[in-house]
């Protein structure tokens, strides 16, 4: 049997696996220069030792394992044990002669990719290795020199493949995501959503406030094409026809600035469920994020041991703050009547009055996420729901009268970790002249804003009848960033941020 898989740095003549990806890559001393270089061969040294293909095509064969079958198959090996009627791929060291190995080793490189085949043993110190039988093959040279240490951010996440080669955390985000996302597919699946494909490209964008991405396509010359800035409408779209519970999860592209957690190109998963209110949202989001917290400390306990990830306890019931009477509370004064026509110049006088800058375009949505993000989001150091905002802060929401100090407010709900809102969902609304009455209310409060305009296509699909339904979403990047305890998003996007990904056409600094 044979296994390809990846060697980590050693200590000659012994090699040792340790990343887990498709071929072996030996690692011997570090190089003492990390100028380019291209790779050349000593034409003294012995035939054997001189390859007649560096890159040869490789063969699929049965017995072939990735390293972690081979971990998996042979993890009963006890300390000294071997299989001798059993061959494998991976560690140098019986099979041939001491002075044969060093002789082999005076030609490798560290980041030298190599097949290796042999007998799986695990060795005296308790490592699960393998005896090589036939010296190892070279199957791609690294004809650069590898450094032994990569520290400096920029550098790290402008050359990521190497990155990921000499940084485990690097590597063991990029895991963690992964599992994450298998997670939230998984989950939503057993909860009988069905997944979905939305368009990228349309002629408009919906579903949030935000400013879009323009293109063109040789289709529709003289048509200006949108990336989509959210998936919502199109979901509701399909819960309108028939698809009573539908998830995605996708990119959404919003043109606009870049900071240490939000970048143009973002991924987000989305559901609809059919017949659920606010209540059972908080009660699946609260069930989904026991169950993810338990699935990352498995995951860091065995595949992505390289992160130390916060510790945060999602135990239901999670503390809510409901928005108005929380912020009365934290001013000691009472919000105006915010659907009366002079709200806004109340809200101004009320944030001079605390001493709150007002920001550029002082609308009434914008003074009240001002206090929201004082007030309130600084209190959600642990998990917290903020519910029953305003109507006007969420125009796609349904809305109602609150019981308690009879301000209109909409059915929804954030979750915020860490003061950093990571969950958003609401009961849909669902009438079409509701619907219509807040997208003009809407349009109020974004006056100069050219691309700002009513959806009518949306309000068409909506008079064929939208069902009660409830809406949810959650930023993956975000979700990422929280539980391996990166506090950057270039950190949990493969390659960076925007920034970094437009840098890697121009001169860099070389690893």
């Amino acid at each position: 049997m044979r296994i390809l898989g990846c060697l980590c740095p050693s200590r000659c003549p012994s090699i040792r696996p340790k990343t887990q990806v498709g071929y072996l890559r030996f690692y011997s001393a570090p190089q003492a220069t990390i100028v380019p270089r291209i790779r050349t061969w000593n034409t003294s040294e012995p035939e054997q030792w001189q390859p007649k293909d560096q890159y040869p095509r490789i063969t699929k064969q049965d017995a072939a394992l990735d390293y972690n079958t081979f971990k998996e198959r042979y993890k009963y090996l006890g300390r000294g044990q071997s299989m001798p009627d059993e061959e494998v791929v991976v560690r140098a060291h019986a099979g041939m002669s001491a002075a044969q190995f060093r002789d082999f080793l005076t030609q490798v490189n560290r980041g030298d990719i190599y097949s290796v085949k042999g007998i799986p043993q695990r060795t005296p110190r308790n490592e699960l290795s393998v005896l090589a039988t036939e010296i190892p093959q070279l199957l791609s040279p690294c004809r650069q020199p590898l450094p032994t240490t990569l520290l400096d951010k920029e550098t790290r996440i402008r050359n990521r493949h190497v990155d990921f080669l000499l940084n485990p955390q690097s590597a063991d985000i990029v895991r963690l995501r992964s599992e994450i996302t298998k997670f939230l597919r998984q989950w939503l699946s057993d909860e009988g959503h069905i997944e979905v494909q939305t368009p990228i490209l349309a002629d408009a964008a919906g579903g949030a406030v935000a400013r879009p991405f323009h293109t063109s396509a040789t289709e529709f010359q003289d048509r200006r094409i949108t990336l989509r800035i959210a998936p919502e409408l199109w979901l509701k779209r399909l819960v309108m026809g028939g698809f009573e519970r539908v998830f995605e999860i996708g990119p959404s592209f919003r043109n606009e600035g870049i900071d240490l957690s939000h970048n143009p190109e973002f991924t987000t998963c989305e559901f609809y469920r059919s017949y659920a209110d606010i209540e059972e949202l908080i009660d699946m989001t609260e069930r989904m994020f026991l169950r993810l917290s338990r699935v990352v400390i498995s995951a860091v306990l065995n595949d992505c041991r390289a992160l130390n990830p916060p510790i945060i306890d999602f135990s239901p019931p999670i503390p809510r703050l409901d928005f108005i009477p929380a912020i009365e509370a934290a001013i000691g004064k009472k919000l105006p009547q915010l659907t009366s026509p002079d709200a806004q110049a109340q809200l101004i006088l009320l944030l001079n009055e605390c001493d709150i800058p007002l920001p550029s375009l002082p609308t009434l949505p914008r003074l009240l996420d001002k206090l929201s993000t004082k007030y309130l989001e600084s209190q959600c150091e642990g998990p917290t729901w903020i519910t029953n905002h305003p109507e006007c802060l969420s125009p796609l929401s349904k809305s109602f009268i609150h019981p308690d100090h009879q301000q209109r407010v909409a059915a929804r709900a954030e979750l915020f970790v860490k003061n950093t809102e990571l969950v958003n969902c609401y009961e849909e609304e669902n009438s079409p002249m509701e619907q219509r009455r807040k997208f003009e209310n809407q349009l109020q409060y974004h006056e100069g804003d050219l691309e700002a305009e009513i959806d009518e296509n949306y309000l068409q699909a909506l008079e064929w009848g939208l069902p009660p339904t409830g809406g949810w979403g959650c930023g993956i990047d975000r979700l990422c960033m929280l539980f391996s305890g990166s506090n950057r998003i270039a950190d949990v996007l493969s390659f960076g941020t925007l920034r970094n990904v437009v840098a890697l056409g121009r001169d860099r600094k070389k690893p």
